[in-house]
């Protein structure tokens, strides 16, 4: 595998979050469900700035970035604020699933950065999940 697919594949994964953390965040009232609408908002810049930075790595090694899809597959109903909680938290789940791949496939200052946005994308799974697991993985 080229240094170059692993940060397609999660470039690919940086578009999808972005719109489908877009669909939530337009499910959410912003009156009633504000702390909910900013985590979103918050999460949907975060995200915008590691795929820019990804499409700005793919650029350097020479090759031309992945573009974002016309649609994304979001699930039918996010009318309650449960919904739009766990669809939030499977994006994160999804991103920092492909983060792990590529950390696995990287290293030096590159792998540091996945670390990073790993990290990151952790703690962004916990805000929609509301707790940590005790033993995670093991459900």
């Amino acid at each position: 595998m080229s240094a170059v697919e692993p940060l397609q594949q999660t470039l690919a994964a940086e578009h999808a979050a972005v719109y489908v953390l877009g669909v939530c965040a337009a499910q959410t009232s912003f009156t009633r469900e504000r702390a909910l609408w900013k985590r979103l908002d918050q999460a949907i810049g975060e995200h915008k700035r590691q795929r820019d930075e990804l499409h700005q790595r793919v650029l350097e090694l020479g090759a031309e970035p992945v573009a974002a899809a016309a649609a994304y597959e979001v699930p039918t109903v996010l009318n309650t604020t449960a919904r739009i909680r766990r669809a939030a938290q499977g994006v994160e789940a999804r991103c920092t699933d492909t983060y792990g791949a590529l950390v696995a496939s990287t290293e030096g200052g590159s792998r540091g950065w996945a670390i990073s946005a790993l990290a990151q994308g952790a703690v962004r799974e916990l805000w929609f999940r509301g707790s940590p697991e005790t033993f995670p993985g093991l459900s």
